[in-house]
Order: C-alpha cells, then sequence, then structure tokens
C-alpha cells in the first residue's frame, strides 16, 4: 500500500483541508484510497455506519475518498472534557476518563498496537492510505511517545509533505524550526513544502519560494490560497470536495507528488 502523510509545522496551519483535497484527487483518479488519522483530539465527531465514533475530520475525508468511514480511520478520539480530564475512546468505544499525563502513562503501548493494527486492515481494502499528523511533529518534550506524527510516519513508512500557514506570519522560521528540530532520519522523509492560506498574487512570493528551496534543499509542491468555501467546522458537500480537489490541481503540483508517493514505495 502507497502512503503519503501531512505533518505541519503547527496546529491549524491546515492539514486536514489538505488531507481531504488529497482524498478526493486520488479517488478521482480510480486509485482505491482511504484516509488515516491516529489520535485525534477534538469534540467533533462523526458516526460510522455501524454506529461507531471517530473523529469529523476523518469522517469527511472518507467521504472525499468516496468511501464508507471506519474505526480503522481514526482508531484513537481523545474529547476534550471538563477539569482536564479526556474522554478516551479507542476503535470507536468509549474507553473512560483520564488526564493528559494518566493517558501517556497507561495508553501508549496500546495506542501503538491500535495503530499498526489499523494500518494493516486498511492495507488489505486500499491501495493508497493519505495520513494526517497533529500539532507539530518538532515537540521535543513529547518526542520518546509521540503517536501522532513522525511515529506513524515511521510504522506506515511514509513520505512526508510538511503544510505551513503563511497567514499568520513567520513561514520560513517555522519551515525551518520544524526541520532542524527532526532527527536526520525523520527530516529524509520530508519530500515537500506546502504553503497554505496565501493572500495576495503568488507572483510576489516567488524570491520567497526559491529562498526556501535553496536553504532546505526541499521542493515546495506549491501554494494554495485562502480557501473561503472550506471552512473550517462547516458540513462539506460533494461540490465543495470536487472543488477542493480542482483548486489544489491548479496550485499544487499534483504530478510532482504522486511522484514522491510512487518513488517511496519502490524505494521502499
Amino acid at each position: 500500500m502507497k502512503s503519503l502523510m501531512i505533518q505541519g509545522t503547527g496546529s491549524d496551519v491546515g492539514k486536514s483541508l489538505v488531507a481531504v483535497g488529497l482524498c478526493r484527487l486520488f479517488a478521482n483518479e480510480g486509485a482505491k484510497v482511504t484516509p488515516f488519522k491516529s489520535q485525534n483530539m477534538t469534540a467533533d465527531v462523526y458516526e460510522t455506519l455501524n454506529g461507531k465514533i471517530i473523529a469529523q475530520s476523518q469522517g469527511m475525508q472518507a467521504e472525499a475518498a468516496k468511501v464508507e468511514a471506519t474505526v480503522w480511520m481514526n482508531p484513537i478520539l481523545l474529547k476534550p472534557g471538563e477539569n482536564m480530564e479526556t474522554e478516551v475512546i479507542f476503535f470507536g468505544e468509549k474507553e473512560g476518563e483520564l488526564s493528559g499525563f494518566e493517558y501517556r502513562d497507561k495508553f501508549y503501548q496500546t495506542g501503538l498496537e491500535a495503530i499498526k493494527t489499523s494500518l494493516q486492515q486498511l492495507r488489505k481494502d486500499f491501495d493508497v492510505v493519505v495520513i494526517e499528523g497533529a500539532g507539530s511533529p518538532a515537540e521535543v518534550n513529547l518526542k520518546d511517545r509521540e503517536l501522532v506524527n513522525m511515529k506513524v510516519a515511521e510504522i506506515a513508512d511514509a513520505p512526508v509533505l510538511l503544510v505551513a500557514d503563511i497567514e499568520r506570519g513567520g513561514v520560513f522560521a517555522s519551515i525551518i524550526g520544524t526541520l532542524q528540530l527532526l532527527a536526520p532520519e525523520e527530516r529524509n522523509r520530508v519530500k515537500g513544502i506546502v504553503i497554505n492560506k496565501f493572500r495576495g498574487d503568488v507572483k510576489f512570493f516567488r524570491d520567497g519560494i526559491q529562498w526556501l528551496e535553496e536553504n532546505t534543499g526541499i521542493p515546495v509542491m506549491g501554494v494554495l490560497p485562502v480557501l473561503e468555501y472550506m471552512e473550517a467546522g462547516r458540513i462539506f458537500r460533494e461540490d465543495q470536495y470536487d472543488r477542493l480537489a480542482d483548486d489544489m490541481k491548479r496550485f499544487l503540483d499534483w504530478e510532482k507528488i504522486k511522484a514522491i508517493t510512487d518513488e517511496w514505495s519502490k524505494e521502499t
């Protein structure tokens, strides 16, 4: 099974949106594609046809991929609760409420096995998996027990696209800083950069693209504008998935992204 992971320089940079678009692009070309996010912390949920609960974003990614959503696509769901406690949901079933420290201590190994099991199940039915990370892969204080970014890329043996949000400012520092904090073997997985939420004429950012490529050695796959019709939290419709796929094909180097996925699978 081919794989491609979407990681970000931070939270809310647009990883989910990019994953939605990639799922629809692969599906439109006839690939049997599935989304995957190992662990999602959100109060927004999606109910599968058999009554299980996963994160809403993975449900929408499944819709974009034109497949039925299953718990294998999001084996671990953490729903924020009161008093710093979190409701832990494994494979769509509630396991109880724990604090963050309790979860890390008690469920890390269980979570790791859940991720491996899910990917094995998805491998039986799909040709391509589009994996979404969480937050940033450069959280050095969490790295020894993380279950959402480079550890997942390692388990799935996936190349990585790094998404950065230019709208909030500091895009160069966020990209360079993220890459510098990765271990060499992790950095080697990053095969492309995506600039997201750009406003204005992209020709004024060409020097920025050149600088990034020269200083990172990693190609910029393209620059996505702010897409107002894909606002966070909305329930998407089929025409929005298609419009997003068209826009991503227009603004990103789709052929190069497919080549990254193909070449990585051949090399490994």
